[in-house]
């Protein structure tokens, strides 16, 4: 199975739906890969990667801290396939176990422990949408749209 490292771009909410993504990008490549996650998981993803410590831990932040006592560790999350519209997910935790999760969870969790983060090519070529370098502008207003956001407008 060929993985590829991916890096987390933001979460957003997709209109008209009203549906937040969180839009991942190939490390090493022009490829991009959303997946529409729930308004929890997309708050939870956003302060993370805002670095934003809720006065009680949110759910993916007491899963970082069970694992941190419990001494396992998140080794990798695999976002692994598409199935009849469903994203599927696998963290890989120390001592070569794996656990089933959805792949919004599993990144936000990686986002908290320092995990990276990878996709299979079947994936990929299943749900990636090709972005090359001269559209790049248009992931920079993206990013640029995101830094204008808090994490509170996905709630409610």
């Amino acid at each position: 199975m060929e993985l590829h490292p991916v890096d987390v771009v933001g979460v957003r909410v997709e209109m008209p739906s009203n549906q937040p993504i969180v839009l991942l990008k190939e490390t090493s490549g022009d490829r991009y890969l959303p997946i529409w996650v729930g308004a929890a998981e997309a708050t939870s993803i956003a302060f993370a990667q805002q670095g934003i410590k809720p006065p009680r831990p949110l759910t993916h932040d007491l899963i970082a801290d069970l694992l941190d006592l419990l001494d396992a560790k998140i080794q990798a999350v695999h976002l692994t396939e598409l199935r009849d519209g469903v994203f599927y997910a696998e963290l890989l935790i120390t001592g070569e176990r794996t656990l089933s999760a959805r792949p919004s969870d599993a990144i936000a969790i990686a986002l908290r422990v320092g995990a990276p983060i990878l996709a299979t090519e079947e994936l990929f070529n299943e749900a990636g949408i090709d972005i090359p370098d001269q559209a790049e502008d248009e992931v920079e207003k993206f990013r640029e749209f995101l830094d204008q956001i808090n994490p509170e407008d996905f709630l409610g």
